[in-house]
């Protein structure tokens, strides 16, 4: 199983505080069956600037930590970046990273709010060739309220990912059952830890593909799972045409 946003790279953000949180988050991750985990540190988010330099530095140190230590988890680079109206900018000088160097890159809003220049800066990301992937979707509070805005976004050739936290409750009913609406009206495409540590933010990805087997099927699971894949190796994603989010559930998703 591959991991594609995490919070793994110790003493940058708010994830792994130390190599030794950063160790047993690995140990946790190898447990739930994932052996490749991109780090995603924050970038622009208005506490944390981690640029392209540094994280790739840091990941290089903890790929050696970790074969000192004989754990088998390989990590990759990745930067978690806030939506701004500097973010082309920043891509032409470099400073923000792609997903392990493809054409994939993280879009994150805040919690509340979605940018009204959000639509054109995708479209802008797109127009340079990179692939704009919108990080838990469903834990904004715009979007829950008005999900055809992420319904067009997606329709204009962005992709979203699902915390897997978020399917199986850990940040309370609603949003799971915004989850599962998402899901259901194929507005995800990816399923991620978005782990922080071992306690309070694990990876719930095991139990997360449960339930979507359970739910959809294991095609489903393994759709999922191999766009993770896809990701990390600059591979066009399998996506289906979006639909907008109904209040009556369906069954069924690829």
């Amino acid at each position: 199983m591959i991991d594609i946003h995490s919070h793994i790279l110790p003493d940058v953000d708010d994830g792994a505080q130390s190599e030794q949180e950063s160790l047993e988050m690995a140990e946790q991750a190898l447990e739930e069956g994932i052996h490749t985990i991109v780090a995603t540190p924050h970038f622009k988010n208005g506490h944390w600037d981690n640029s392209r330099g540094d994280i790739e530095a840091k990941v290089h140190v903890l790929n050696r930590f970790f074969e000192e230590n004989e754990v088998p988890l390989k990590v990759l680079p990745g930067q978690e970046t806030r939506i701004n109206g500097d973010m082309l900018a920043d891509i032409d000088n470099q400073e923000v990273l792609t997903i392990n160097h493809s054409q994939y890159v993280f879009v994150e809003f805040s919690s509340d709010s979605v940018p009204r220049y959000t639509g054109q800066l995708l479209y802008d990301l797109q127009l340079k060739g990179y692939k704009p992937i919108i990080v838990h979707p469903e834990r904004n509070s715009y979007l829950q309220e008005k999900p055809s805005v992420l319904h067009d976004f997606i329709q204009q050739g962005a992709y979203a990912q699902l915390t897997a936290g978020s399917l199986i409750g850990s940040f309370g009913k609603p949003i799971k059952q915004f989850s599962e609406q998402l899901l259901e009206a194929k507005l995800i495409h990816l399923i991620a830890s978005d782990a922080h540590n071992v306690k309070h933010r694990p990876f719930h990805m095991e139990e997360a593909f449960e339930r979507i087997e359970k739910l959809y099927g294991p095609e489903t699971r393994e759709a999922f799972l191999d766009n993770a894949r896809f990701v990390v190796d600059d591979e066009p994603l399998f996506a289906e045409p979006p639909e907008h989010v109904r209040k009556k559930k369906r069954f069924g998703l690829f």
